[in-house]
């Protein structure tokens, strides 16, 4: 064990740097004492006790501590494909002592570390290895990464798949029990740790017959993950409603909760919903990073243009703006993204959500709990009351509150709100088979925006290619357009898991309603007929957007066609 010397000047090294990350405007002083007071408390030192309480990324006490210590920082695709040095130091020391060798030369050794200032560990190593220990510093989750693939057999030492019989499945004492223990809260924490790491914005655990099987939402497409054993189902689908706080004893009806955990130095809400199947409870965590959120139109995929002509409409002081499209396609980030821009202290900004997924800061935000009567129409009644300027309801689900939205916007108030529409001339079409009155659309909808994601291009492995003339000209491209035509895809690297593709951007058609348009509201014109002259009034629509978005780079045109083939 390290003397008291060696641990207080640790602690000393550990608390200048939570000092400097909050000069850096990294962690809050607040975050800061919150940490000093619980020091001591746990095993965990100083600054691993910052990333696990939610204050601080681990990328950024990784900066911190190569500034202090004047290390470099080992990156995850430096980290090696093959283990070393596994027979001298053993993979389960490497686990624990959270160490990746890199490299094993005549006279020195190399480690990444997410923990540089463990001397008790370094001398052991140069002991065991006789040689001199160069450390660089990597985040506690690249490390991890890299021993899942470097160590698979010791994946979840001592796992008691045994324990996990058929009788679990009817014995809610001994299901509490499991679920209890530490490897399977330890498998747990992995399953969100990993897909926190991924990226991903769904965990599916699917029991099934004669296996487990789990199953990560990327970039809008399902991946299948290494699973547990089939008998540890009962007792890790019990954790999960455990940490949701659902009733484990009632498997016979579906259940829905909500997690709030802090990942890798970042504070993560999850909502949790369980049905339950033949082979067992089926369940789907939705996995919420507030900070990979980004609320900027450019992240979004909007060009300057786009930008410009969306916020016209945005910032009008009074009337309708509507963002369509399917569950899924991004429409409640655009919204979000609008009322960051909306958001200052001279207006008051309210929202109706089914559920509230972030919080924004500086709006009032409403859950709704159609349960207790608390549905979008009542909230939306009352908010009325509350004296706001700007007000976003999460979806127009039927026509008493399409009604109250317009009596709203009548009354000089912003309206932003959601409609499960495939396409902007196919809201107007939407409202007034919902039974809303023509000539109240015509006074309030400033304009509707339609949207679809698609996948982005892992910008590390994408190629150009040359497409052929015959797909060119059944897209639409003739002459010089054809000739000058590029495409691109996706190799597959590292960085994207060898699927060519790394986060989503939006396709969009946006739609000002103009006089022309509401002279086709009065007259019940068909979709057609509205999208035509939207089209003739400058509209792109989305799959000239995609196409647009193809021919740069950003995406592929088989993306393109996926998501509006249906629009």
């Amino acid at each position: 064990m390290p003397d008291a010397p060696a641990l207080a000047e640790r602690e000393s090294v550990e608390i200048a740097i939570g000092e400097a990350l909050v000069a850096s405007g990294k962690l809050s002083s607040a975050g800061l004492d919150r940490a000093l007071r619980l020091r001591g408390a746990g095993s965990d030192h100083f600054l691993a006790l910052l990333t696990k309480l939610g204050l601080v990324s681990e990328r950024d006490v990784a900066e911190a501590l190569a500034a202090r210590l004047g290390l470099a920082i080992a990156a995850a695709d430096e980290l090696p494909e093959l283990p070393l040095l596994e027979e001298e130091l053993g993979a389960n020391f490497l686990r624990h002592a959270k160490i990746v060798p890199l490299a094993d030369e005549a006279e020195c050794v190399t480690l990444a570390m997410a923990d540089p200032l463990d001397e008790v560990t370094i001398r052991a190593i140069e002991l065991r290895t006789r040689k001199r220990v160069a450390p660089l510093i990597a985040t506690l989750s690249d490390i991890e990464a890299a021993h899942e693939r470097l160590f698979p057999a010791a994946r979840h030492p001592s796992e008691p798949a045994h324990e996990a019989t058929a009788d679990a499945h009817h014995d809610v004492e001994r299901l509490k029990d499991l679920a209890s223990g530490a490897p399977v809260i330890r498998l747990a924490n992995q399953l969100i740790a990993r897909a926190v790491e991924m990226r991903a914005s769904d965990i599916h655990i699917e029991p099934r017959e004669h296996k487990l099987a789990i199953r990560y939402r990327i970039d809008g497409a399902l991946q299948d993950m290494e699973a547990p054993p089939a008998a540890l189902g009962p007792a890790l689908v019990s954790r999960v409603k455990i940490m949701a706080r659902l009733d484990i004893a009632e498997r016979r009806l579906p259940q829905d909760g909500r997690i709030r955990i802090p990942v890798r130095g970042r504070q993560i809400d999850m909502r949790i919903s369980t049905v339950p199947t033949i082979f067992g409870e089926n369940v789907v965590m939705r996995v919420l990073d507030r900070s990979a959120i980004e609320l900027e139109f450019a992240k979004l995929g909007f060009d300057d243009a786009l930008e410009r002509r969306f916020l016209a409409l945005v910032d009008q002081p009074n009337g309708i703006l509507l963002v369509t499209g399917p569950t899924g396609s991004g429409k409640t980030t655009t919204l979000y993204t609008a009322l960051r821009h909306l958001n200052a202290p001279d207006k008051k900004l309210f929202t109706v959500e089914d559920p509230v997924e972030y919080q924004l800061d500086g709006v009032s935000q409403i859950e709704i709990k159609p349960q207790i009567g608390l549905n979008f129409a009542h909230v939306l009644r009352s908010i009325l009351r509350q004296d706001p300027d700007i007000v976003m309801i999460g979806e127009i689900r039927d026509v008493e509150t399409a009604e109250i939205a317009i009596q709203a916007a009548l009354t000089g108030h912003l309206v932003l709100s959601t409609l499960h529409t495939n396409s902007a001339a196919g809201t107007v079409t939407r409202l007034l088979d919902m039974g809303v009155p023509d000539y109240l659309l015509t006074s309030t909808i400033n304009g509707i925006l339609a949207q679809r994601l698609v996948r982005r291009l892992c910008v590390n492995c994408r190629e150009a290619y040359a497409p052929l003339p015959e797909f060119l000209a059944q897209l639409g491209f003739a002459g010089d357009a054809a000739k000058d035509a590029t495409f691109h895809r996706g190799r597959g690297c590292a960085q994207c898991n060898g699927t060519g593709f790394r986060g989503r951007v939006c396709v969009v058609e946006l739609m000002p309603v103009t006089a022309a348009i509401r002279r086709h509201i009065l007259a019940h014109a068909e979709t057609q007929e509205i999208e035509a002259t939207a089209i003739a009034e400058g509209m792109h629509t989305m799959f000239r957007s995609g196409l647009d978005l193809a021919l740069a780079g950003t995406t592929t045109v088989e993306e393109v066609l996926r998501v509006t083939r249906t629009a």
